[in-house]
């Protein structure tokens, strides 16, 4: 169980690192610093399973760290996904104009 746990661990790090690469590569598209969505859902899954394994570990600063940056990632969401919403019936407002 803990071989299972180790491999865990190490790919939950190596999934919440890969998170800047995504962000570096999504930048140098665009000519300027951006964050794209898929930052914030590899933060949450990296997150999450470094929270996971950091509960098996009984590591309590390690888990304080990830269950607040869970917490973080999850309202970044929920933030994006509502100002998505809010333009797209404000679109809809407006092509009935």
């Amino acid at each position: 169980m803990e071989k299972f746990w180790l491999i865990m661990g190490f790919g939950a790090q190596a999934l919440f690192a890969s998170r800047f690469l995504v962000q570096w590569i999504a930048s140098e598209r665009e000519g300027r610093s951006v964050i794209p969505v898929s930052f914030w859902f590899i933060s949450l899954a990296g997150g999450i399973m470094l929270l996971a394994y950091a509960i098996w570990r009984r590591d309590p600063v390690f888990i304080l760290g990830q269950s607040t940056g869970a917490f973080i990632y999850t309202r970044n969401l929920v933030l994006i996904f509502r100002e998505r919403k809010k333009e797209k019936t404000q679109d809809l407002k407006d092509g009935d104009e």
